[in-house]
């Protein structure tokens, strides 16, 4: 199973359809999948697991979300004042 993410992480064009985002507003969308990412990498690191899986939701995210979020919410989790809960 994991031989099959990393091929879709390494063959990756755009974000699939997600069907928990039916509409055309992206926003919950790049939101919910930057939360997830970082909940799986914290999770993933937690148990020693190998982190890397973590990249399928950080490409949907950057490739959805506008630059100018990606790069705010980037500072916001650095410094640890990202309103999410994980």
């Amino acid at each position: 199973m994991a031989e099959d993410i990393k091929t879709k992480i390494k063959n990756y064009r755009t974000a699939p359809f997600d069907s928990r985002f039916p509409n055309q507003n992206l926003t919950r969308n790049c939101w919910q999948n930057d939360m997830d990412f970082h909940r799986y990498e914290q999770a993933m690191t937690a148990k020693g697991g190998d982190a890397s899986m973590c990249e399928w939701y950080r490409r949907v995210y950057k490739s959805l979300c506008p630059i100018s979020w990606v790069s705010a919410w980037d500072d916001r989790w650095a410094e640890g004042t990202f309103p999410g809960k994980i």
